[in-house]
């Protein structure tokens, strides 16, 4: 079987070795990719055993299940640079369904080492760019056909709104 977490590999050479044993998760990816397979397992334990121990996820078990018992659909990985100083950041968008609708999680989260292995301990959600034309006024906004639409689509305006 593949991988949930979207690597294309199978998944007793990806996520179910750092499943096993999270020392397995020789970067912060690779264990931010476990952590997102857990999800999609129901794997709750291991979400909570490879928090940071500062935030002590411990207390936060029941929270945490509810937030894995989400129905996981994709992880699509934007950025994961080298760590340094035993800090490391991984950028990425987690899309899941709940309640028939669909949601993406947009997040740069931060790992740390501690005892020798990497360690969630939080993140951040990037600010979404807006396109400066949406705060111009109609008749001051000028938009060719070829330039992106306003809506945030990624298509040429004239594909899309125009």
């Amino acid at each position: 079987m593949l991988c949930p977490c979207c690597s294309q590999q199978p998944y007793d050479q990806c996520c179910q070795p750092i499943h096993a044993d999270t020392a397995n998760a020789q970067l912060p990816v690779q264990l931010m990719r476990a952590r997102y397979c857990a999800h999609v397992l129901n794997n709750v334990d291991f979400v909570i055993n490879t928090y940071h121990s500062s935030c002590q996820a411990e207390q936060e078990a029941e929270a945490i299940a509810e937030s894995v018992a989400s129905q996981w659909e994709q992880l699509e990985v934007i950025d994961s640079p080298p760590p340094s100083n035993n800090e490391g950041f991984v950028e990425f968008k987690a899309y899941f369904k709940e309640d028939g609708k669909q949601y993406c999680l947009h997040e740069r989260s931060r790992f740390i080492k501690e005892n020798d292995q990497w360690r969630y301990i939080d993140g951040v959600m990037p600010e979404e760019t807006v396109d400066p034309r949406l705060y111009q006024t109609i008749e001051n906004t000028k938009i060719g056909r070829n330039d992106p639409c306003l809506c945030g689509s990624g298509k040429k305006f004239k594909k899309c709104c125009g």
